[in-house]
């Protein structure tokens, strides 16, 4: 089997930097992309240029999204899979959160991520006809089921499953692109260590009582990471790497015990919702 070629955003740290080294192990060539490419000069150093190569990309810019692709392009004709991971955390309540802060979270996990997408989706039908490619977009079980203080954290990833639903039904299927949700639970990554809590707004100080200062407990112990509720990374970057081997793989995955929790409560609820709109739905056509 040719070696795949991998195009990795947010390659510094944790889940990208992963993806790259297990891609590498396993005689795939890589495009790392990351906004300070000096980060991981040790690691890239083991590599020559036929098998890796270390691109600047701030996912905020669209340029440079656009230049990244076709360095891509020039090093090794092709891209294969683009591992679209690119994003950082946030812990608030709604109330707690500045504007500013949200925004800046937005414009990276959100639009960085679907601009990211969009150039891929771009580049697997015009450069790799027919052989298509495979987009993994990385959410989290956030997307799927918002959790106390971590409102705008789960409203980016909501907002990106949302587009990417509708992105994938889009897709002429003769242009053979595939596309991937992949949706994980907590994991022992820097993204956790480097999660800054927003100050509590007075109006919560002292009340431990609410399910955002509980949760504001556990992502204390989380972000530690010492907590026995975090998961082992390179086990979850092997599970990535058998399914971008798949010739079908699924589009929306759970991965861990509490990402599929999340999964459930989701469901749960809208099995709720639903039952309760029965009454509500009938007789709103006109007559």
């Amino acid at each position: 089997m040719a070696p795949r070629i991998w195009f990795i955003t947010g390659a510094s740290s944790g889940f990208g930097l992963l993806m790259a080294k297990k891609a590498l192990e396993n005689g795939d060539k890589v495009v790392a992309t990351l906004r300070q490419p000096e980060a991981i000069s040790d690691f890239a150093a083991k590599y020559d240029k036929e098998r890796l190569i270390v691109v600047r990309l701030d996912v905020t810019r669209r340029e440079e999204i656009a230049a990244a692709f076709t360095a891509a392009k020039e090093a090794f004709g092709r891209i294969d899979i683009v591992f679209n991971n690119a994003g950082f955390g946030i812990l608030g309540e709604i109330e707690s959160t500045t504007e500013e802060v949200a925004r800046s979270l937005f414009e990276v996990n959100f639009w960085g991520a679907m601009n990211v997408a969009r150039q891929a989706v771009s580049f697997f039908r015009e450069e790799n006809t027919p052989s298509g490619g495979l987009l993994i977009n990385m959410s989290s079980m956030f997307g799927i089921d918002a959790p106390p203080a971590a409102g705008f954290y789960a409203a980016a990833l909501a907002t990106l499953e949302a587009a990417t639903d509708s992105l994938a039904k889009e897709l002429d299927p003769a242009w053979n692109i595939k596309v991937v949700l992949v949706c994980p639970g907590w994991y022992k990554t820097e993204l956790v260590y480097k999660v800054k809590p927003e100050d509590i707004h007075p109006a919560y100080v002292g009340k431990d009582a609410l399910a955002s200062i509980q949760m504001r407990k556990i992502a204390a112990e989380l972000f530690t990471g010492r907590s026995p509720l975090l998961g082992d990374p390179a086990k979850l970057i092997d599970k990535f790497y058998e399914l971008s081997k798949l010739e079908n793989p699924p589009y929306r995955l759970a991965f861990g015990d509490d990402a599929k929790q999340c999964f459930q409560n989701k469901w749960t609820a809208l099995k709720s919702d639903l039952e309760s709109s029965e009454e509500w739905s009938k007789g709103l056509k006109f007559t």
